[in-house]
């Protein structure tokens, strides 16, 4: 062995071993993380959505990304960092495009305070079409003049007493501000949205409960062609005094599931 090649043996065996470091020490040697690592930052448009998935039982994707004004290739990430706050939940419910709707954590952040469940696979089309009538009536510009508000379905049975639910909930309520110039100014008007013809007794019944006194200036009928005729045979029995309080219109396209892209 050369003097060179013992020393260097020497040095190495003569050397002191590191001592190992602990695991709490390897963690303490870290960057300390950040406190808000998986704190989800929210914008408006986020709380918009959220409030709106949970006003409605839930939306599907192509009418949420209506709503919040975005191409389908943006909405998924939105929806992502809905569900990594915990907020959402997603997934396919029956045809057509996905759903999105509030967890339990996202009723609680939204203050709405309903039952977070997953809708029902059987009101999916009414769902739908009432989110789709929504969107529609606010895209004109009677509702940007006269600036209304929306109460849903799900809002009007939280208000009503137990004693009171009963009666015939519409799908929606338009409340109209006093604002000076409005034509509407001060109006509640009730929707309906009709995707199948129900028996004309029954619509008679519901229509007339509507129109009661000082409940509502105005109901809307957003009908499905096949529910259309029983809604205006209905109409056409109330008292002529009556009739014009009633509208009657064509539900938006939207308002129908998609077909499925081949």
């Amino acid at each position: 062995m050369t003097a060179q090649a013992h020393d260097t043996a020497t040095r190495t065996a003569t050397r002191p071993a590191r001592p190992a470091r602990s695991a709490r020490s390897a963690r303490s040697a870290r960057p300390p993380r950040r406190a808000d690592a998986r704190t989800v930052r929210l914008s408006q448009r986020d709380i918009d959505g959220l409030l709106l998935c949970g006003e409605h039982y839930g939306a599907p994707y192509d009418l949420l990304g209506l709503a919040l004004r975005v191409a389908p290739d943006r909405l998924h990430p939105i929806v992502a960092r809905w569900r990594r706050a915990g907020y959402a939940e997603t997934g396919r419910l029956g045809s057509g495009p996905g759903w999105c709707w509030l967890t339990r954590a996202g009723m609680t952040a939204t203050g709405l305070g309903f039952p977070a469940t997953e809708p029902s696979l059987g009101r999916l089309a009414h769902i739908r079409a009432v989110l789709a009538v929504r969107l529609w009536l606010a895209a004109s510009p009677v509702w940007a003049a006269g600036r209304p508000w929306w109460h849903s379905e799900r809002r009007l049975r939280a208000d009503r007493p137990a004693a009171g639910r009963r009666e015939h909930v519409p799908d929606a309520e338009i409340h109209w501000p006093s604002i000076e110039g409005s034509p509407y100014a001060g109006q509640v008007w009730a929707v309906e949205v009709e995707l199948t013809p129900k028996a004309a007794a029954r619509t008679m019944r519901i229509m007339t409960g509507l129109l009661s006194p000082v409940r509502y200036a105005q109901v809307a009928y957003l009908t499905a062609p096949a529910a259309r005729s029983v809604v205006t045979r209905a109409a056409g029995s109330l008292p002529a005094g009556e009739q014009p309080r009633v509208v009657i219109r064509e539900l938006p396209a939207a308002a129908f599931t998609p077909e499925p892209q081949p």
